[in-house]
């Protein structure tokens, strides 16, 4: 009669093996259908989350069923690894977003974002040439401007300005509140004589593929919506790591049955 450990462990991992496969289905789909570069640039972690998560169940439910105990051995290597890595990522991204806020303007609704206001590393990682070259198409593809403009193009001056703007509406589709632009719509503004003590203003295009994209604020904005986003995925893999943890030990148990059963037979 198997033991519980090996009947909750082969459940658990049944239920694993059921949940790759739609992952899995949807990684081949972005690699065939996907009709943009940001688009295209989810699928290869997608294909490799669905294929690790479909090896490790396998491997965790025949162990556990069949009580093949190196099938075992390897799962419960896979999961410390999990562990490990979960862990590691857990407290790095506390560390990479424990910095950065937008400024709070006097008579505006929105904030402003300063790109030294955020990680070194993750400004190193926005800031490159080739990484911000595929963002700014990613953001003039998901229309973030268009709908913004389309949302507030019915404003007065005042109406904008005490608007609630997130960070990537304030950072890429206007100008910096420093260059005083005199504002015609919220994607139209003609521009004051410099020169400007904030670079991002020689930068401002109404051209709507330009706007603010090469601005620094844009790549502030963008930070901001990546550390918001980290925190979130640092606190929900708490939880994670509890469950893996678990798992983990029901593993153990389960490993520990198997070789009671192997010395068993001789």
């Amino acid at each position: 009669m198997f033991n519980i450990s090996n009947n909750l462990l082969g459940i658990l991992n049944f239920f694993t093996f059921l949940l790759s496969i739609p992952i899995l289905s949807v990684g081949i789909w972005l690699g065939k259908n996907a009709a943009t570069e940001c688009e295209g640039f989810l699928d290869k972690p997608i294909l490799l989350l669905g294929l690790f998560l479909m090896a490790v169940s396998i491997a965790g439910l025949f162990g556990a069923c069949c009580r093949v105990s190196c099938l075992l051995w390897l799962y419960l290597l896979a999961m410390f690894v999990l562990i490990l890595i979960g862990f590691c990522f857990t407290i790095f991204a506390f560390a990479v977003t424990n910095r950065g806020a937008g400024q709070v303007l006097s008579d505006r609704g929105y904030r402003e974002y300063r790109l030294g206001d955020y990680s070194g590393w993750l400004r190193k990682r926005v800031t490159d040439p080739n990484n911000w070259n595929r963002i700014r198409s990613c953001l003039i593809y998901s229309n973030v401007c268009s709908v913004f403009h389309g949302r507030y193009a019915g404003d007065s001056m005042d109406e904008f300005y005490k608007a609630n703007l997130n960070a990537l509406q304030s950072g890429c589709c206007k100008p910096s509140n420093d260059c005083a632009f005199s504002y015609v719509s919220p994607t139209n503004w003609t521009k004051t004589p410099g020169p400007y003590t904030n670079e991002d203003c020689d930068l401002w295009d109404n051209k709507a593929d330009a706007l603010c994209y090469d601005c620094q604020a844009c790549k502030a904005g963008l930070l901001d919506n990546i550390k918001n986003s980290w925190k979130k995925v640092a606190q929900v893999n708490i939880v994670f790591l509890i469950f893996l943890i678990v798992v983990y030990s029901i593993g153990c148990c389960a490993f520990r049955n198997n070789r009671r059963s192997s010395w068993r037979r001789y």
